[in-house]
């Protein structure tokens, strides 16, 4: 099974070809540029590198959110319109899902999040073996921190965002808060296509982003209207 894995859903845009449960290639950069310019050259290029044709890919995975709206939007759209027009399933796994894979080595809790402005994280909690322990939420993160302090076990975080949050986290947590090297807090694309593998296609229209929460925009306009 050969697939492409799409994420633009935060900073780091990445890419990955994997075929037959081998990852053949990976592109990954963290610089701020805009995702929509650079997208489908870097594919081309991620597919010329690895002598991968469109027409042998058998699904393509996307992280679908949550994240930037627009990054989301960006890998989602593109990725659906390439598996329309190749006739291919498209899987969409969490950002939070794949960021949290990479932590599955560590024996206990593993936190990913992603910064949402004014305090508030996008996150949720798994296990080792990628069970789901707390459902993903867009929440205060001291909220957050006080109830994960109430299962008194170590987590593990793993975030592009954690030194806008890592003060605050070894204040609640102490010791039970563990916090990798730099490495690990940037998402691999490769565990995207790897977790595509075993997940099961849903229908390719149904697939939309998944946000948390409301962007800003539409927030205001459905406050006008109630006021209405």
């Amino acid at each position: 099974m050969n697939i492409l894995a799409i994420d633009t859903s935060n900073d780091v845009l990445g890419l990955a070809v994997v075929k037959d449960g081998v990852v053949s290639g990976e592109l990954m950069t963290n610089v701020k540029k805009n995702h929509s310019v650079r997208l489908m050259p870097a594919i081309d290029q991620l597919m010329r590198d690895t002598q991968t044709k469109p027409a042998e890919l058998d699904r393509i995975a996307v992280a679908h959110g949550p994240g930037s709206y627009t990054g989301v939007r960006i890998g989602l759209t593109t990725a659906k319109t390439m598996a329309w027009s190749l006739h291919i399933p498209v899987i969409g796994i969490s950002s939070l899902e794949a960021m949290a894979s990479q932590g599955q080595l560590f024996e206990g809790l593993i936190c990913p999040f992603f910064d949402a402005r004014r305090g508030l994280v996008y996150t949720g909690l798994y296990d080792h073996n990628m069970e789901v322990i707390k459902e993903e939420a867009n929440v205060l993160m001291t909220d957050w921190l006080s109830s994960l302090k109430e299962m008194e076990e170590s987590v593990l975080f793993v975030s592009q965002d954690l030194i806008l949050h890592e003060d605050v986290i070894k204040e609640c947590l102490g010791e039970k808060a563990v916090c990798p090297g730099a490495g690990y807090h940037y998402p691999r694309p490769s565990y995207l296509g790897l977790a595509a593998i075993n997940k099961e296609p849903g229908s390719l229209h149904e697939l939309v982003p998944n946000y948390l929460r409301l962007p800003e925009a539409e927030a205001k306009w459905l406050a006008q209207q109630e006021k209405q």
